[in-house]
């Protein structure tokens, strides 16, 4: 659901093509931008895993070379969150649509962000209700042990983001990622925002269990060309 999500968000907003940077991608084939690059948008993807490098660069070779997309490999950090998107971003113009999914400390860098992208995505943990505020103690090495230590509550990230100019807009059904937009933009576009009683969603990993399971169709992109 979340390419809807965002195909309505920057509908509202009048985007059509624009620039991202996703941080946290794997290897593409399950990343919030894929959907974007379909829709020819530029952009660049983080990966912390060296491993997953030649596997993007086999399956995406084309719009790498063409410099629709670009690569980095490791780990981002809140100390160098700003440096590595000034280098990667795609051009002078604004950052339409910024992704973090680091497994556990993406509200840090959210909260060290200074670019100002239009939209944000960005990984919570729904097994804190919305009316409760935590987040994982600063660990800039530290990465997911496979636990339920995964990430910061709704309201938590919701209350970073305001301080750093950003209004929650939604989240989606499954109750893993959470969309905001930069304030001066949400306008009256956007019912209940700010609300995060309204918007959260709790953890329903249920509905996309069959997407992981070896009896469902594993994802993969194939030895397409450019995709526009």
């Amino acid at each position: 659901d979340e390419d809807g999500v965002l195909e309505e968000i920057f509908r509202r907003l009048g985007i059509e093509q624009g620039r991202f940077i996703e941080i946290g991608v794997e290897n593409g084939l399950e990343c919030n931008s894929l959907y974007l690059i379909h829709k020819g948008w530029r952009g660049a993807w983080i990966d912390g895993n060296p491993q997953q490098k030649p596997v993007i660069e086999s399956r995406f070779g084309d719009i790498l070379r063409n410099g629709r997309l670009k690569l980095h490999t490791g780990f981002v950090t809140a100390e160098n969150i700003n440096e590595l998107l000034s280098n990667l971003k795609p051009s002078d113009a604004e950052l339409d649509f910024l992704s973090i999914d680091i497994d556990g400390m993406d509200i840090y860098l959210l909260q060290a962000l200074t670019h100002r992208p239009k939209v944000i995505c960005i990984e919570f943990n729904s097994k804190f209700p919305a009316h409760v505020s935590k987040q994982p103690v600063y660990n800039p090495t530290g990465g997911w042990r496979g636990t339920d230590y995964m990430g910061s509550s709704l309201l938590a990230l919701s209350n970073t983001a305001r301080g750093n100019g950003y209004t929650l807009v939604g989240s989606n059904v499954v109750g893993i990622n959470a969309f905001f937009v930069r304030d001066d933009l949400v306008g009256g576009l956007f019912p209940d925002a700010g609300d995060v009683q309204a918007l959260y969603n709790p953890p329903r990993y249920w509905l996309c269990q069959d997407h992981f399971s070896v009896i469902g169709h594993k994802a993969d992109f194939g030895p397409y060309v450019d995709l526009i």
